[in-house]
């Protein structure tokens, strides 16, 4: 019952703020409630003890106690990935099916090595220049920062770009990697906190690659497994109500079976919902019942999404300090983004330039890697311990800069580097929508 008191309360802060935005702030949604909720939190930390001692602590015990790792990572993020899958055309991915490959499995992987090196080397240098808080890192934690911090979010960025009328393949890159990335991360992440668990780390790679392979690969699978069934079931039946049943009972119930035999819960639902969102949407013949489901999935995305970004807001609540590591956190900024880049450098370089990648595409791709609530989620699902505030600080530095800063001026960074002017964006804003997204 306490959980239900307590996401009852997040979704009336949640319809507040959104309301608050649109009425006045006039930011992208997500972005616009997690700045009011980030708002609150610090006058909370800086008045409301003082001020408002019962109001701030019913609302610290609310954050506190709400279990963010597990209802994100086992319920919201299938919800989330299926709703963003299921609107994507298989026939767009499959023609920029090679850089989502790369991006999302070797740019992971090396991005992730990247952040953790660089950040180990770089825990010296603030210790150096800050020497009255001594900061300790080993790398096995500065690896699993890489991780967790590795895997990007497209949701505060695609409708910016959207609106910037960027080509629909680059728009395809960038959501098609953020579907896939989770997955792989996630994977990654379970097996260097293993390995920081461990007395003496011992693993092979045969045993890295087995369990990739067994999550990775199952979670495809199953996905695949419960699209095609789920396909079959909606063309044979005309109801909508029962049509949103079906694909409710491939999120909720596909969970549990990878959850059983330890699949990828986020790869399961990304090819769930592009199986279901392809050949399932073409099978069903009635306009009504076509319009409803994905109506539905737009409705269902939209609030998830406005808790998320609500919960990343107020997680400032929880970080017991937030000036002990902010030149730590500033370097973490720089080191993931120069990460970023290294990682979609080498898909470039592999890759044939003028078949996938139109001029400017890198930065754009670089910038519009934003991070957001699975980093969070990874973070907070470690054990307490001594490097977990650490890492919980810095995490949260670099999800709110890429959020604010990088979310906010995508836009106009994208619209800078491909050189689209704005009579340009005008005049295909002014083509009717239907043909817009064609």
């Amino acid at each position: 019952m306490e959980l239900y008191y307590s996401f009852s309360a997040l979704i009336v802060l949640a319809s507040l703020f959104a309301y608050i935005n649109h009425r006045f702030l006039k930011l992208p949604s997500t972005i616009g409630i997690m700045l009011i909720a980030i708002i609150v939190s610090l006058v909370i930390r800086f008045i409301g003890a003082k001020s408002f001692p019962q109001t701030t602590l019913s609302l610290f015990n609310l954050i506190k106690d709400f279990d963010f790792t597990t209802v994100l990572m086992g319920a919201m993020l299938n919800f989330l990935l299926f709703a963003g899958a299921i609107h994507i055309k298989l026939s767009d991915l499959k023609n920029q099916a090679m850089p989502v490959i790369l991006f999302s499995t070797v740019g992971v992987v090396l991005s992730t090595f990247i952040v953790g090196v660089l950040l180990y080397y770089t825990v010296p240098l603030v210790n150096y220049l800050v020497p009255s808080v001594r900061v300790e890192l080993p790398f096995l934690y500065c690896l699993l920062f890489g991780a967790l911090i590795s895997p990007t979010d497209p949701i505060a960025v695609i409708g910016i770009l959207k609106r910037a009328r960027v080509p629909k393949a680059l728009e395809t890159k960038i959501a098609g990697e953020s579907l896939f990335n989770d997955g792989v991360a996630v994977v990654l992440f379970a097996v260097i906190l293993q390995l920081t668990e461990m007395e003496s780390p011992q693993i092979s790679a045969s045993s890295i690659s087995v369990l990739f392979l067994k999550e990775a690969g199952g979670g495809l699978l199953l996905g695949i497994l419960l699209g095609l069934t789920a396909s079959a079931a909606l063309k044979r039946i005309d109801d909508y109500s029962v049509s949103v049943l079906i694909t409710l009972s491939v999120v909720m119930g596909g969970y549990l079976i990878a959850h059983y035999f330890h699949f990828s819960g986020p790869l399961t639902m990304v090819a769930a919902g592009l199986f279901i969102g392809n050949i399932g949407n073409k099978a069903i013949t009635s306009s009504i019942t076509k319009d409803y489901l994905n109506k539905f999935w737009e409705v269902v995305d939209e609030i998830l999404n406005a808790l998320l970004f609500l919960f990343i807001g107020f997680e400032l609540l929880l970080i017991p300090d937030l000036t002990a590591h902010m030149l730590l956190g500033v370097f973490a900024i720089v080191i993931v983004l120069l990460a970023r880049w290294i990682s979609i450098l080498f898909p470039m370089l592999v890759l044939p330039f003028s078949k996938y990648f139109a001029k400017g595409s890198m930065t754009v791709l670089v910038w519009g890697g934003l991070r957001g609530g699975v980093s969070i989620g990874l973070v907070l699902s470690m054990n307490n311990g001594a490097y977990k505030d650490i890492l919980l600080e810095i995490t949260y530095f670099v999800v709110v800069f890429s959020i604010v800063v990088q979310g906010l001026t995508v836009g106009k960074v994208a619209q800078k580097a491909l050189k689209i002017t704005e009579d340009k964006a005008d005049s295909e804003n002014a083509i009717p929508e239907k043909v817009a997204q064609q």
